[in-house]
């Protein structure tokens, strides 16, 4: 079991932004996705979803706050196997591809601007 930090995300140029509604409270099992809280700027309103699935610890902000990018908005305790999931997989490395052109081409190639390892 692990505590994570669940963060208001990038939210566009606002600052200090209204807190409308909170929608946990210590004690709630929430879902990665899940809507945490509403906040309200001039121009909409927004929810802010869950980067974590696990039990709310913590509750940082109320309505009526003010937020930005990078508040702490709860403490998430997730177990293991959610973190263990979370980890990117590695990629497997990307074939190259190979053109081969034949003579003709090549020919042709020659006579124009482009070269034949373009075609």
């Amino acid at each position: 079991m692990s505590l994570v930090e669940v963060k208001v995300p990038d939210i566009g140029d606002f600052k200090d932004v209204d807190v409308i509604e909170v929608n946990i409270k210590p004690g709630d099992t929430i879902e990665k996705e899940q809507s945490l809280l509403t906040l309200e700027t001039d121009k909409a309103s927004m929810e802010v979803p869950s980067e974590a699935a696990g039990t709310v610890k913590e509750v940082r902000v109320k309505a009526g706050d003010k937020v930005s990018q990078g508040t702490v908005i709860a403490t998430v305790e997730t177990s293991g196997e959610a973190k263990a999931a979370k980890e990117p997989e590695k990629a497997a490395p990307a074939a190259r591809a190979r053109c081969r052109t034949g003579g003709k081409r090549r020919q042709r190639a020659g006579n124009q601007s482009a070269g034949y390892r373009r075609l």
